[in-house]
């Protein structure tokens, strides 16, 4: 006789052991992350009500939470109802009658696998949690999607429509993103709701696969019910693929296309009327209980939309349009020029002609004295080199990054160059690098190094109008609040405030120490504060640490870049923040853009997730406080003007900036490289023109790296700041510019620029040139200068010599109606990181010269093209004077040549310089005794 406990009583404690154990995990496991997204939160609260954008964190958080929770809640209940529904009406293939029992019986099948998962889980209990977790999953990733629903529901009209749909911009900007996501979303819980009812139907044998086939007719009602809804939310996406037609690409149009519009279009209707049709087949067979109508519904819609939407349009377009492109297209492609000039601004370029002609004069180059007193002769990494090692000071400082600017400075309208001093505690010793000294101590940088584009001194080092730590200023503006703790290279978390004074600068053998006295920062009053900081960073020494007292603030987010995209996400940042200097303090000004890649018809930037842009947004961070500022640029844009809606306390007028920093602003170099990509091809508004790339330009080559040998390893000009005055303005202003050449050629055919002061901010000139003339490109250019011997010479005897040439950037200077081009050269030692600014090219017409400074390589090129010193409309004959002042300057430009030959060992260079420095003396004495 056995004595035990009976079956079901001996299960039961199993099956409360599993339920039980998984209930607990899951509640431990949403407790961990619940824990870990309120201490975000929490820090993201403070932070953000600490420099004062708490509405834009609530408003954020909220329609994050608000999208989590709707689509939690939908998929949750869409998900438990489909499952429930497939637990009750599963499993009744078991109850069937006694005389079917025992045929069954009699087949001996064998022992069914899946019985202990039917007896031991609690599927109620197991479908609540796993539509819940599903739904989680789901949620979360449908929160990204916050910012397309508050654009969905604030967007305010664009104001003008698309020629296809007659649709207001705005519909594809605003609503198109949210009602694809919203589709997206129906699809995946519907795929999710049939793979939980489909595992339940299987589960309880009512879906057999091989060796048997078949499935309940309950199962198959279920399966219908969603196979309709399926077909539903499909109609929908075929009716929004109507819209998609607008960003095709066939390689003639980006766009809806002749083919997209006669047959695409009736096609997507007729998918639509298909998938609405199956809808209601899949529907209908809930009572029919059988496998032909969804198999005939499927069949129907997806081997019609293969043959229509794949097939078709592709016979059509190869047989039909593609003989006759031009012809069926034109309209077209017409429409994308359209929209994509409106979608980049590039309508609003203005042509002006530029007849490219070679008359400067002394008088002219008078006139245009700001144009040459500030063309750029250092590049920038041969003047950050120079910075690096002159003013680095020490190696936990850094001067990585150069800017570029103007001032008024001295009365005069300068183009500068300039960088901050950063502290990277990083760079410390590695016995100094102890969390005392990378949080409490080295918390800034100090000062910023400024210096003139076009000057040297005379060792061809750059003079520096800012300098030193603390810095001092010598013909620069003056900086009374140095101290850097909001920049580029910051990263880590500081302490200030703390008990110990922060380190501030070095001062021969001993350090100069200081005490933040702003209001940057979180407060970490309390202990509960400390506690949540030190779970966010993973640092316990914030709460053990006896520097930190209750009045210390901790810094946190202060590269620049990062503060500015936390608080604003929604916007697109500039590559290149800049420093300002401005009533004795520093400023960064961060450019922002608005961006869309949903423009109808509008052809995608190079690289780039986008087809619509704005710069709406300027950026000013203070380098001291970390405070950041937004200010309108563009009230015409929508999408701004969209986020002024659901932002409303963000963001302020232009005029609100400080009168000094509105004459710091520029126009950013990432846009107008965009637009000057997409303007190479669309600069040309003739459809003909356009589809047989008749007129299409490029940037000019120049050659990569400091190489001045070869010509092999080429790249493209890039963009550059530069002062100058325009042909018929007044005064000199500054610019962002860029030269362009035909496709595949290297002479010049425009420049393009932008204007960066007010009251002409923003505008955009292209100057085209004769197209019947020829006009030197900067690689022409370039081939000229390296097929002059005198420099080829002077370059290959400095190479020679232990010493490295490094060639500059050729610039392109307009200067009226001509074109000069400058260039520097740069020496440094082989092994050495101190280039020097030894000579200036330039370049104008025919000729080419190379002198020590830029003002002697103009005073050279010009006595040699013979037009420096004759005025338009003089006398072709020069007086004796002037002949005699001509070749004085000459004698002078041979001896500095002697000197050189002499110092490099060119003692044959040095006998022919010496001879023609007699020969030009010679000639001076017979013209003096002449007279």
């Amino acid at each position: 006789m056995t004595i035990g406990i009976s079956g079901p009583e001996r299960k039961a404690p199993g099956r409360s052991a599993v339920v039980g154990s998984i209930i607990a995990a899951i509640i431990v496991a949403l407790a961990l992350t619940l824990l870990a997204l309120a201490g975000d939160v929490l820090v993201d609260w403070m932070w953000f009500s600490a420099i004062g954008y708490a509405q834009v964190f609530w408003t954020t958080f909220g329609a994050k939470a608000g999208v989590f929770f709707v689509v939690f809640a939908a998929t949750a209940f869409a998900v438990w109802t489909n499952a429930r529904l497939a637990l009750g009406l599963s499993g009744r293939r078991r109850h069937l009658p006694l005389d079917f029992q025992a045929k069954l019986a009699a087949t001996a099948t064998p022992p069914d696998p899946l019985e202990f998962m039917r007896n031991r889980l609690q599927w109620p209990w197991v479908i609540v949690a796993s539509a819940g977790v599903v739904a989680l999953l789901v949620a979360w990733g449908e929160t990204s999607n916050w910012n397309a629903i508050l654009l969905f529901l604030y967007h305010v009209p664009y104001g003008s429509t698309d020629p296809l749909y007659d649709k207001d911009i705005g519909f594809y900007l605003f609503s198109l993103p949210a009602f694809i996501a919203i589709k997206n979303w129906a699809l995946v819980t519907l795929s999710l709701s049939a793979l939980f009812a489909g595992f339940i139907y299987w589960v309880h044998g009512d879906i057999e696969y091989p060796p048997q086939q078949s499935m309940s007719p309950a199962a198959i009602s279920h399966g219908s019910a969603l196979l309709g809804c399926f077909f539903a939310v499909k109609a929908w996406s075929y009716a929004l693929d109507r819209y998609l037609l607008l960003y095709g690409d066939n390689g003639v149009v980006l766009g809806a296309s002749y083919t997209d519009i006669h047959v695409e279009l009736p096609v997507l209707w007729l998918l639509i009327a298909l998938s609405i049709v199956a809808a209601f087949a899949a529907w209908a067979n809930v009572w029919a209980r059988t496998y032909r109508l969804p198999a005939a519904a499927i069949v129907l819609l997806f081997g019609g939309a293969f043959l229509l939407s794949g097939v078709i349009p592709g016979l059509f377009q190869r047989f039909y349009v593609k003989p006759n492109e031009l012809e069926w297209e034109r309209p077209y492609i017409t429409r994308n020029i359209m929209l994509t000039r409106e979608a980049y601004n590039l309508n609003r370029i203005m042509p002006r002609p530029f007849p490219a002609e070679q008359d400067l004069t002394r008088e002219t180059l008078e006139a245009n004295k700001a144009t040459i007193d500030n063309i750029r002769l250092w590049d920038w990494q041969p003047l950050a080199d120079t910075y690096a090692q002159l003013q680095e000071i020490r190696t936990y400082y850094r001067l990585r990054e150069l800017d570029v600017d103007r001032y008024w400075l001295g009365g005069t309208y300068q183009s500068v160059m300039l960088s901050a001093r950063e502290l990277n505690s990083s760079l410390l010793p590695p016995n100094a690098q102890t969390w005392v000294n990378r949080h409490i101590l080295f918390t800034h940088g100090n000062g910023a190094v400024m210096s003139p584009v076009t000057q040297k001194s005379g060792e061809g080092l750059p003079p520096l109008y800012l300098r030193d730590i603390p810095p001092v200023a010598h013909g620069g503006p003056e900086i009374r609040e140095p101290r850097i703790y909001y920049g580029k290279e910051t990263n880590d978390y500081v302490i200030v405030q703390g008990i110990v004074p922060e380190f501030d600068y070095p001062k021969g053998k001993d350090n100069v120490y200081a005490a933040y006295d702003g209001s940057g920062g979180v407060p970490l009053s309390g202990m509960v504060r400390r506690l949540i900081f030190a779970h966010h960073f993973g640092d316990v020494n914030l709460l053990l640490s006896d520097y930190i007292t209750d009045h210390s603030r901790i810094m946190i987010r202060r590269n620049i870049q990062t503060r500015v995209g936390t608080i604003a996400p929604f916007l697109s940042l500039d590559r290149d923040p800049y420093l300002v200097i401005s009533d004795g303090r520093m400023f960064w000004i961060q450019d922002a853009y608005t961006t869309s890649d949903y423009f109808p018809s509008a052809q995608p930037a190079p690289g780039l997730n986008l087809n619509y842009i704005r710069n709406s947004v300027k950026v000013v961070i203070d380098a001291y406080n970390g405070t950041v500022d937004f200010y309108l640029m563009d009230l015409a844009d929508p999408i701004v003007s969209t986020y002024q809606r659901i932002f409303p306390e963000m963001m302020k007028p232009f005029a609100a900036m400080p009168p000094d920093l509105q004459k710091h602003i520029r126009y950013p170099e990432d846009l107008f490289l965009i637009q000057a990509r997409l303007f190479q091809t669309y600069h040309m508004e003739s459809a003909d023109v356009f589809y047989n790339r008749e007129d299409l330009w490029q940037f000019p080559r120049q050659p990569a790296g400091d190489g001045v040998s070869a010509m092999d390893g080429l790249t493209l000009m890039v963009p550059y700041y530069i002062v100058m005055r325009l042909p018929g303005e007044a005064q000199a202003e500054f610019f962002i510019m860029i030269p362009m050449v035909p496709s595949r050629r290297d002479n010049m055919i425009a420049w393009l620029a932008a204007r960066c002061d007010a009251p002409d901010y923003g505008k955009l000139i292209v100057y085209e040139f004769p197209k019947e003339k020829l006009v030197y490109g900067p690689f022409q250019i370039e081939a000229r200068i390296h097929q002059n011997t005198e420099i080829s010479q002077q370059i290959s005897l400095w190479n020679q010599m232990g010493s490295r040439v490094v060639r500059g950037n050729l610039l392109v200077v307009p200067i009226e109606n001509s074109i000069l081009y400058v260039s520097p050269l740069y020496l440094r030692a082989e092994q050495g990181h101190l280039p020097e600014l030894k000579r200036v090219i330039a370049a104008y017409g025919e000729n080419v010269v190379m002198k020590e400074t830029l003002a002697e390589a103009l005073s050279a090129l010009f006595v040699e093209s013979g037009t420096a010193l004759v005025a338009p409309g003089a006398e072709a004959k020069m007086s004796d004077e002037g002949s005699a002042v001509r070749r004085a300057q000459e004698a002078l430009d041979r001896y500095n040549q002697a000197m050189e030959r002499l110092k490099s060992g060119d003692w044959a260079g040095f006998g022919k310089e010496i001879g023609a420095v007699r020969g030009l003396l010679e000639d001076i004495r017979r013209q003096s005794g002449s007279r």
